[in-house]
């Protein structure tokens, strides 16, 4: 019987927590434990996302974190260079929205 794994995969739309995340004095990897059995933890998922971590501290889940080894922040880093930084945009107000009529 094999032992239950998650695997780490990026994501497009978290670039901007993997970069906060390298660029932090420790860089960090973070297990999603579902612990609704005291006895056996099943891990859920592995990310490198504070956010994503974060998510999952409000339910039933352990989380754990653990430093990255130095060839995973190396394959984060070509993952952003390959895709890009991913910036935020920020809509224009339109000319008056948001104002009181003054009626």
């Amino acid at each position: 019987m094999s032992k239950p794994h998650a695997t780490l995969e990026l994501y497009r739309d978290e670039r901007t927590d993997y970069r906060f995340n390298l660029s932090s004095q420790n860089p960090m990897l973070f297990v999603v434990l579902d612990s609704h059995e005291e006895t056996n933890l099943t891990p859920i998922m592995v990310t490198a996302s504070q956010a994503v971590a974060g998510s999952f501290m409000d339910g039933d889940y352990l989380v754990l974190s653990k430093p990255i080894p130095l060839p995973i922040q190396a394959w984060m880093e070509a993952y952003i260079g390959r895709h890009g930084e991913l910036l935020e945009v920020r809509r224009k107000k339109r000319k008056g929205a948001g104002r009181s009529s003054g009626k």
